[in-house]
């Protein structure tokens, strides 16, 4: 960056900028995981139930559990999830940089929903940020014309010395936008008087004063008890404690980032109450896990996630999930023994079923070619587990589409009631292109939604499947979201076990619109919500 743009960028950080006319809210927060994402989750579904027209908005994101919008682009997952509890549908203007990590330092970037570069950290540092204001001012600007207010999430810290001068995501994007800034600290890592008050301690003059009151989270125990340290901290810094938020288990919204996946069991023996055993392998570059959480859902399912050998057991269905870098998971499985583990499972005539996902499909087949290093910036093949006739080659671009269809009537996979046609629904996203050796049969017959209400006039057929339905594989992801074919599949399993069918359990959609609800209610009962209005400079709404 030239000593000119330099001193522009410096500047900025200095004075607001404030754009057009709809009302900016930041949260930030001490630390990242410390709960930022479902706090914004819950102020837009709180913002929207009173009539504000709320609309999130994340400058940059750095994650690999992708949300793919109505016009087939692709953002980070919370800002898709927060447009829903807004009530709308998500745009790449809510998340218009997208970090998605490949390894050994370097990540995808996506601008507006579509691949930019592949960079290393310091070439993004040096190459990238100095020339994103425009494009982060320019989202953020068209959110504020269409939405009465936006909810911005910042990312990490604010208080990372090292990454402050170039930084478009926390404070000098508060300043840019003039937004005030309410801060969270997670007490149940231990230290959130440290972390706020430290976090405080190491922001500009100019950047402390944004802050205008904090937020405490995940607090387990008696509130009475932890009342002198609220009002110390309220004394000490002069800014308001806006409420503490209880440690909310079973929240059912969608998580980002795969730090979550800690929270799963990993044992080798299934849920003694539960009847299915899913066992999901947790590798390095594991992304859209989420597909699962309608499986976790599900009464009769013991959902567990496993990265070693002897977490495995001897489930009743083994999902290999989505991966940012398909050759390097798959290594990580045979270096593991995995690979070998999942393979003896379906060929020693046991009862598990082998399903991939996205990158796990592309695992199951036996060839994988990577001639321009479109995962890992640098040439590969490898083979794959040779378990479907395919070979699957990565090459520059990537599909993000969302699809529609229904299954195929002869597709071999155990459903009851059997060969019934169910709607399908999900979204593609990967840069392979997988061709079949030998012939296959599909699982689904899709078409591609443009715009989000227009279909193709014909469809394709997707996936494939084992002749004895053992093992199948699909590029779609969400397909356990669909809650017909999801329970029609799991009492196929039912039944090959000897146990009656369960029939559909619930709706997802509307789940997911009750735990929405829930959240909400959870943050209005322990947040001031009034000084919060205040603080976004929005009177007369409570």
């Amino acid at each position: 960056m030239g000593e000119k743009h330099k001193k522009l960028w410096d500047q900025d950080r200095e004075k607001g900028e404030p754009t057009t006319s709809g009302a900016v809210l930041m949260v930030q927060g001490t630390a990242s995981d410390v709960g930022k994402s479902v706090i914004v989750t819950a102020l837009c579904r709180i913002f929207a139930q009173d009539g504000l027209r709320p609309a999130p908005f994340k400058s940059q994101n750095m994650a690999l559990n992708s949300y793919v919008t109505a016009d087939g682009q692709e953002i980070g997952r919370a800002q898709g999830i927060q447009a829903e509890a807004c009530g709308i549908a998500a745009t790449t203007d809510m998340n218009p940089v997208l970090i998605k990590p490949t390894g050994d330092m370097h990540s995808q970037i996506v601008v507006h929903g579509r691949p930019y570069r592949h960079l290393s950290a310091s070439d993004y540092r040096e190459e990238f940020l100095p020339h994103a204001k425009p494009l982060v001012m320019e989202a953020l600007g068209r959110l504020r014309d269409r939405h009465g207010i936006v909810v911005i999430e910042g990312a990490g810290s604010p208080a990372e010395i090292n990454l402050k001068q170039r930084d478009i995501v926390n404070m000098n994007l508060a300043a840019w936008t003039d937004a005030p800034v309410i801060l969270v600290g997670d007490i149940d890592r231990g230290g959130v008087f440290a972390f706020l008050v430290g976090t405080l301690e190491l922001l500009e003059p100019h950047e402390r004063a944004r802050v205008k009151g904090f937020i405490i989270n995940k607090f387990r125990g008696d509130l009475s008890l932890l009342q002198p340290g609220l009002d110390w901290l309220e004394q000490r810094t002069g800014i308001p404690v806006l409420g503490v938020l209880p440690y909310l288990n079973d929240l059912e919204i969608e998580a980002e980032d795969s730090v979550v996946l800690d929270t799963y069991p990993a044992r080798s023996e299934p849920s003694a109450t539960k009847e299915l055993d899913i066992a999901v392998i947790r590798y390095p570059h594991i992304s859209n896990f989420t597909d699962f959480d309608p499986l976790a859902a599900e009464p009769d399912v013991s959902l567990r996630y496993v990265s070693k050998l002897l977490e495995l057991g001897h489930p009743d269905v083994v999902i290999l999930p989505g991966t940012k870098d398909t050759i390097s998971d798959l290594e990580f499985l045979r270096r593991q023994g995995l690979a070998e583990a999942v393979c003896n499972l379906i060929e020693k005539g046991t009862h598990t079923q082998l399903v991939g996902i996205c990158g796990g499909y592309q695992m199951l087949g036996e060839q994988l070619h990577d001639p321009e290093g479109v995962e890992s910036n640098e040439p590969r093949s490898a083979l794959g587990l040779g378990l479907l006739p395919l070979a699957t080659t990565f090459l520059p671009g990537k599909k993000t589409v969302r699809v529609h269809g229904y299954t195929c009537e002869d597709h071999p996979i155990a459903l009851h009631p059997q060969n019934q046609e169910l709607p399908i629904s999900g979204y593609e996203i990967h840069a392979g292109s997988t061709q079949q050796l030998r012939d296959t049969q599909p699982l689904f017959l899709l078409r591609v939604a443009e715009g989000g209400d227009q279909l193709e006039a014909q469809t394709h057929p997707e996936g494939a499947a084992r002749a004895d339905g053992r093992v199948f594989g699909t590029y779609l992801h969400g397909v356990f979201h669909n809650d017909a074919w999801r329970r029609s599949w799991l009492d196929g399993l039912r039944m090959t076990k000897g146990l009656e069918p369960l029939n559909v359990t619930f709706v997802s959609s509307s789940r997911k619109e009750e735990a929405f609800d829930r959240l909400a209610e959870q943050v209005r009962r322990h947040l001031r919500m009034d000084l919060i209005y205040d603080i976004a400079g929005i009177q007369g709404k409570l």
